[in-house]
């Protein structure tokens, strides 16, 4: 096949300390090897940030990147990705986003922005239809973000202008900020957003008019139609695309994977007065989807009266109802609507600010906190004022939120006296709303996930929904009933290792994964590559997607084992491994994570006692180069 599409064709390199914009052709051996998105980064951020590199220092890299895609028919095409070294966890980072930015970023004409240096006063970049200019930001510093986008539309005269923006958390440094993106969409975990805000790159604008090429255009069309059909004939379509992943809530209650007062339980007995039923009974404005999104799984409420009347939000996701929810103890469904649309207007990451305000709240239950030290709120599981009022202290490090805006790992290691013991994460990253003593595939996700603890790396559906239609049209039915079973081990390294890899190639095309399960469970390996042969015009087979998908997992892992991560690195906390769970389907069962680690590190190539990827592994890969660094580090 000798058509080219699928990619816009140039890429940005903005080096802000000498406000030097400059365009390039995208390197065909990237796309070939990387395809885009996270693919892109992770090589980006192996070649240019090394382990010596601070993540907030102007050293450091920030890339927002699109993939082939992206832009185009393909079924929820509106993802875009922020890869950077993680200021929170200090090892690779990355988020996504769904929206219309990306897609309008590609008909802009760029496939990805690579953002280096750091300016002397606050900047943003406007690409005006394939022209790049940076700005003075100055009168947009300390802007929220709805205000920023605002700010920027009026000043191009066009509210059609796609932006994404940071808020005041991030020019505070707040280590799990987000970077929030037309239209309204957050790029949330692992503190990219606080890396664009110490670039003092307060926004990117993009307004575009040219088409994303398709090399095969009647035959993608063909194959995207298809691929609608089929995900609005999916069992689970009504239910999404009624409810968005706020659905979940009551289902994952009943089978004790909802995180309960910092993961002391797995079930909240008021979880039906957060769910998704009632949020759309009680506060439902409308549904509007993603570009290209056939599901329109996103939502606006609004919060009509009562202490938080007035609040607006939309993509308040399940996640969000738990971290503000039943994590903190608290029932309130209004006050959590606040809390998603403060964080939001903020720049901050919903999961991370929960979890450090659970964290608290336990530290302040078992006595290690007290009033004095939160600054005289009464931190007890419920109080949703003081939930608020530490969502604020947190965006703005004002108090005990100075120490919480660091996350919970750095935050129990500065309060000390046994404050360990309650901090939920993996690798510095706060964990999700998913228990590994309900779902061992999840547990197992959470500590092999290339950004720390992770639901979305991974993806592990199939145990979760239990259903036997999943597994046969995925994997065929001799591995049921075991795979399906949600506390069972076996084939779990499998199914996680099989969802990194797809996960790492969703990721980087561009496309969605978490709308409801659709994407991983009904477009698999084939559908993915005959849609991107059709649109790049390079023929793609499935098994040599699985091994890009390999390339950029394992390129990952890689990045990491240079900032010092190992098997030792691969844990839960403590409560999962040793406190059986007290929760409904979970009752009595504990994480078996580590105990699959063996298996896991077999199926992937890597050292069983490192935790790194061979150099055999990585030859196969065609990472040699890789493997000579590791070889050098491990041999010194």
């Amino acid at each position: 096949m000798s058509r080219r599409g699928g990619y816009a064709g140039q890429y940005l390199r903005v080096d802000l300390s000498s406000r030097e914009v400059v365009a390039a052709e995208t390197p065909e051996a990237l796309r070939l090897r990387y395809l885009g998105g996270n693919g892109f980064g992770v090589r980006i951020l192996w070649d240019e940030v090394s382990p010596a590199v601070d993540p907030l220092s102007p050293g450091s890299d920030l890339i927002l990147a699109t993939g082939p895609l992206c832009g185009t028919a393909w079924p929820t095409s509106g993802r875009v990705e922020a890869i950077a070294k993680s200021p929170l966890t200090g090892i690779y980072g990355d988020a996504n986003a769904g929206g219309a930015f990306g897609p309008e970023l590609k008909r802009a004409g760029y496939d990805f922005v690579v953002f280096t240096g750091c300016a002397d006063r606050p900047v943003w970049l406007w690409i005006d239809d394939g022209r790049p200019r940076l700005l003075d930001a100055a009168p947009l510093w300390g802007l929220d973000t709805v205000e920023t986008e605002s700010s920027i539309r009026r000043a191009c005269a066009d509210e059609r202008v796609m932006v994404a923006c940071v808020g005041p958390a991030a020019e505070n440094g707040v280590r799990y900020a987000s970077i929030q993106a037309s239209p309204n969409r957050s790029l949330a975990r692992t503190g990219v957003g606080t890396v664009m805000g110490a670039k003092r790159l307060k926004a990117v604008a993009v307004r575009g008019s040219r088409p994303v090429p398709v090399a095969f255009p009647k035959e993608f069309a063909r194959l995207a139609r298809s691929m609608n059909e089929r995900i609005r004939k999916n069992e689970f379509y009504p239910s999404i695309s009624r409810h968005g992943t706020s659905g979940l809530v009551s289902v994952v209650n009943e089978i004790g994977r909802f995180p309960t007062r910092n993961f002391q339980s797995g079930d909240f007995s008021a979880a039906e007065r957060i769910a998704g039923e009632a949020l759309r009974r009680d506060h439902w404005i409308e549904d509007f989807g993603c570009f290209g999104c056939p599901i329109r799984c996103d939502k606006v409420f609004r919060v009509a009266s009562g202490e938080s009347a007035g609040a607006v939000t939309s993509s308040l996701e399940y996640e969000t109802l738990n971290a503000f929810g039943a994590a903190v103890g608290n029932d309130d469904l209004p006050s959590i609507i606040r809390a998603n649309e403060r964080c939001d207007r903020l720049g901050m990451d919903t999961i991370s600010a929960g979890r450090s305000i659970a964290f608290a709240f336990e530290l302040y239950e078992k006595g290690i906190l007290s009033a004095a030290d939160a600054d005289g709120l009464e931190l007890c599981w419920g109080n949703y004022r003081a939930m608020l009022e530490l969502v604020e202290k947190i965006a703005r490090r004002e108090g005990i939120g100075d120490l919480l805006s660091l996350g919970v790992r750095e935050a129990a290691r500065r309060i000390g006296r046994g404050a360990e013991e309650y901090a939920m994460e993996v690798k510095g990253l706060e964990i999700p709303a998913q228990d590994g003593r309900a779902q061992q595939s999840m547990g197992l996700a959470h500590i092999t996930s290339s950004r720390g603890a992770d639901h979305l790396k991974a993806f592990p559906t199939i145990d979760e929904t239990g259903s036997p239609n999943e597994v046969e049209r995925r994997y065929g039915a001799a591995y049921l009933p075991e795979i399906a079973d949600p506390h069972a081990t076996k084939y779990k390294p499998f199914l996680v290792k099989d969802g990194e890899d797809y996960g790492a190639v969703v990721d980087s095309v561009g496309v969605c994964k978490s709308g409801g399960t659709f994407v991983m469970a009904e477009i698999y390996w084939p559908d993915l590559a005959e849609g991107l042969t059709y649109a790049t015009g390079v023929e793609t087979t499935p098994d040599g997607l699985r091994t890009v998908g390999e390339r950029i997992y394992n390129l990952m892992r890689a990045y990491n084992a240079v900032h010092g991560i190992t098997r030792a690195d691969d844990r839960l906390p403590r409560r999962f491994k040793e406190e059986p769970s007290p929760s409904m389907g979970a009752r009595g069962e504990v994480a078996h994570a580590e105990e699959m680690l063996d298996e896991y590190y077999a199926l992937r190539g890597w050292d069983p006692v490192r935790g790194w990827p061979t150099a055999h592994t990585l030859a196969r890969l065609g990472l040699s180069d890789v493997a000579e660094r590791l070889e050098v580090l491990q041999h010194g």
